[in-house]
């Protein structure tokens, strides 16, 4: 069945970055572990350093995953918006590069899901 559009559409976004009070949109998924359907989104100063990000956001996002506890954080890998990235835990998100609606993916080798359900 054939779709025809009538457009154009012409509307501001609700997720503008000047909607946000001062902070930025920031998604989150960790690689392997569909418990979490889909990345998790969070409003970040753009301030914040890596090292609040990892130490606060990141486990109040997956500290309930039976496989958060079990993390090797020295071999954890990262991904910006697809491309590999090294954070530096002083330098705040936005001084790194990560933008309003950006998505950072966490990869922890040798950690597939619960039980290894994504291997």
């Amino acid at each position: 069945m054939a779709v025809a559009a009538i457009g154009p559409y012409e509307f501001q976004p609700k997720d503008r970055l000047e909607n946000f009070h001062g902070n930025q949109v920031v998604y989150l998924h960790w690689e392997d572990h569909l418990m979490f359907c889909a990345p998790v989104a969070f409003p970040l100063p753009p301030a914040m350093p890596f090292a609040a990000f990892h130490d606060q956001i990141v486990p109040a996002a997956y500290a309930q995953h039976p496989d958060f506890v079990s993390i090797d954080w020295t071999q954890a890998e990262w991904k910006l918006d697809g491309a590999p990235f090294t954070p530096d835990p002083a330098k705040g998100l936005k001084e790194q590069g990560i933008g309003h609606k950006s998505v950072l993916v966490l990869r922890t080798p040798g950690l597939t899901g619960i039980n290894g359900s994504h291997a």
